[in-house]
C-alpha cells in the first residue's frame, strides 16, 4: 500500500502546489487573473470528467498503468509549464491539460487498486488511510510551494515538483503489483 499512498500524496501535491504556484508563475510572465483562472481551472475540470473514462479503461487494462502513466503525464505537465514560458498561455493551458488528464489516470485507478488488494474486513480501513495520505497532500504541497519558492524561486519549485512526481511514477512502476489479494 506504501506506493499507493506516495503515488495519492504526490498527486494532491501537485494539485495544492499549483494553486499556490501556477498564479504567481504565470502572472510573472504576463498573463492576467482572468486568464490565469482559466488556466487553473482546466486542470480540475478535466481530472473531474476524465475519471470516467479513466476508471472505466483501469477496469479494463489494469490499476497499475493508469497510476504510472498518469505520474509520468503530470510531471510532463510541469516540465511543460517551464519549457513554454516563452508563450505563458499556451504553458499555461499545455501544463494544466497535462496535470488533469494525469490526474484523472492516476484518481480511480488508486481507489481501485486499494479495494483491489484489500480483504472486504478491512478494505474500509485501507481505504481511510490510504485516502488519509492522499488527502493531506494538498496541505503538503502548499506548504511545499509557499518554503521552496520562497527559498529558491517559482520556477525551481516547479522543478521539483516535476522529479518527485516523476519518482512517484518510478516507485509505483516498482512496486505496484496488480494482483488482487483482497477478494
Amino acid at each position: 500500500m506504501r506506493s499507493r499512498a506516495n503515488s495519492g500524496l504526490v498527486n494532491n501535491l501537485n494539485d495544492g502546489l499549483t494553486w499556490g504556484v501556477f498564479p504567481l508563475l504565470f502572472t510573472d510572465h504576463g498573463l492576467g487573473l482572468a486568464v490565469v483562472g482559466l488556466v487553473k481551472g482546466l486542470y480540475p475540470i478535466l481530472w473531474g470528467l476524465g475519471q470516467i473514462p479513466t476508471g472505466h479503461l483501469s477496469d479494463r487494462i489494469g490499476r497499475k498503468p493508469l497510476i504510472v502513466v498518469g505520474m509520468l503525464v503530470q510531471a510532463a505537465g510541469f516540465v511543460l509549464a517551464l519549457a513554454l514560458l516563452d508563450t505563458p498561455l499556451l504553458a499555461g493551458l499545455l501544463s494544466s491539460v497535462a496535470l488533469g488528464l494525469g490526474t484523472a489516470m492516476v484518481y480511480p485507478a488508486l481507489i481501485a487498486s486499494v479495494s483491489d488488494h484489500a480483504h472486504p474486513a478491512w478494505r474500509t480501513g485501507a481505504l481511510g488511510t490510504c485516502r488519509f495520505w492522499r488527502d493531506i497532500g494538498y496541505a503538503v504541497g502548499a506548504l511545499v510551494a509557499g518554503v521552496l519558492a520562497d527559498a529558491l524561486g517559482l520556477n525551481a519549485t516547479v522543478v521539483a515538483a516535476a522529479v518527485l512526481t516523476a519518482g512517484s511514477g518510478v516507485l509505483a512502476a516498482r512496486w505496484i503489483s496488480e494482483h488482487e489479494s483482497g477478494r
